[in-house]
This record gives structure tokens, C-alpha cells and sequence, in this order.
């Protein structure tokens, strides 16, 4: 029997939902299939990608063909690059611990860039619902500096804002940005610096950046970033 790993379509008319699926190569294409691998929505953005990259690795192991669509799906998740490995293991190239360190440090590498692109969008929303038009930089660290020892660090004069990003969920990550967004907004109102100079706390400051970003984060985190606050 010849099997295509190929897409089948669910979701709503005009908002559609795919699964990824092994299938008779003679079945429909939306009919019945051997085994779910996985899904696709590229109704996010970036499109949300879930798949079972060792049950997809074994279907091409016993001779699956992807379809186009189902080959890009299966190289941007590491399936291709796992069936590779496994076929090196077998002709005694690598050993199975350097194979699945290789993935690993592949799929390491990919999710940063992932969430590289995620971070720009959630940055681009974040000062487009502040209002800010002006070229503030906001840039991730992921080591400590005299200037980061918590989780930010904002200077108005550049203007420029640091996130520490190391071993921090996406979501915390743009809270923070969100954060300090609202701090160079408060800034080019007048009001950050009148806060300091006057010597006050700061807590209404921080009350209200902490409010606003839990905002943003709620309005955008679903959608920028696959997941509910």
C-alpha cells in the first residue's frame, strides 16, 4: 500500500484548520487516514504548527511520501532532519546519543528564531497601541550586566529598552517589553522624569505600566503568541 503524509482540511469556511495525516494514497482527501501526526493553523501568526515528529519520522522510515505542503511542514518541525539522523544511526555513522543531540540542537535554534519573529510583532502591536511612532530599540539579553539584574532595563536617552530573556517563558518576556514600553511612553509625556525628580516612589508609575501591559498581553497573547495569559 502506497502512503502520502498530506493535509486534511477542517475548521470553518473561510478559517481553515488542518491535520497532518498519513492516508492511503488512494483515499480522498479529506476521507479516512491511517494515523494523525500532527496540525496546522495558519490562521495565527506565525502559522501554529503542532506535530509528532517521531511518528512522523517512522511513516517516512516504511516509505510515506509528503505531499508539498506536508514536506515543508515536516523540514521546518525537524521530521526530515530526524529521519536523516535515524538512517545514519542505522548505517552506523553516529551513535543514537549524537543523533538525538544534533536534533535537539537544532530544534533548540529554531525555536529562538521562532520566537525572534514573535517578539518583533509583539513589539510592532505593543507600540502601535501605545502610540509610539518614534525609533526606541528594544533588544533581549540573554546574560547579566551591571545594567540588568532584574528583568529590564530602559534608558530614555538613547532611547533603548533590554529584556532579559534566558529560561523565560514568550509571555513573560513581551509582558516586560510591554512594561517598559509604557515607561518610554510616560517618558515622552513628561511624566517619568517629573516622577523621579519630584522624589516619588515611583508606585503609580509602575502601577500604571504594570496595567497596561497586562492589557496588551491580553488583547495580543493569543494570537501573537499561541497562548492565553
Amino acid at each position: 500500500m502506497s502512503v502520502k503524509i498530506r493535509l486534511q482540511r477542517h475548521g470553518k469556511k473561510g478559517k481553515p484548520f488542518y491535520w497532518v495525516v498519513a492516508a492511503d494514497a488512494r483515499s480522498k482527501r479529506d476521507g479516512k487516514f491511517l494515523e494523525k501526526l500532527g496540525t496546522y493553523n495558519p490562521n495565527t501568526n506565525p502559522a501554529t504548527i503542532d506535530l509528532n515528529i517521531v511518528k512522523a519520522a517512522q511513516w517516512l522510515h516504511n516509505g510515506a511520501q509528503p505531499t508539498d505542503t506536508a514536506r515543508a511542514i515536516l523540514s521546518y518541525k525537524g521530521a526530515l532532519l530526524k529521519h536523516h539522523l535515524d538512517g545514519g544511526v542505522r548505517k552506523g555513522a553516529l551513535t543514537q546519543e549524537q543523533a538525538d543531540a544534533k536534533l535537539a540542537a537544532w530544534l533548540d535554534e529554531k525555536a529562538n528564531k521562532v520566537d525572534a519573529k514573535k517578539v518583533a510583532d509583539f513589539v510592532n502591536f505593543a507600540k502601535q497601541y501605545l502610540g509610539i511612532d518614534d525609533d526606541i530599540k528594544v533588544a533581549l539579553a540573554f546574560s547579566r550586566t551591571p545594567y540588568i539584574r532584574t528583568t529590564a532595563y530602559y534608558n530614555f536617552s538613547i532611547p533603548l529598552t533590554k529584556i532579559y530573556a534566558k529560561d523565560r517563558a514568550i509571555i513573560d518576556i513581551c509582558r516586560s517589553i510591554a512594561h517598559e514600553l509604557v515607561h518610554h511612553l510616560q517618558y515622552l509625556e513628561g511624566r517619568l522624569l517629573d516622577a523621579i525628580k519630584d522624589d516619588e516612589d515611583g508606585s503609580p508609575i509602575e502601577n500604571e505600566a504594570n496595567a497596561v501591559a497586562g492589557v496588551i498581553i491580553r488583547k495580543k497573547g493569543s494570537e501573537i503568541l499561541g497562548q492565553k495569559e
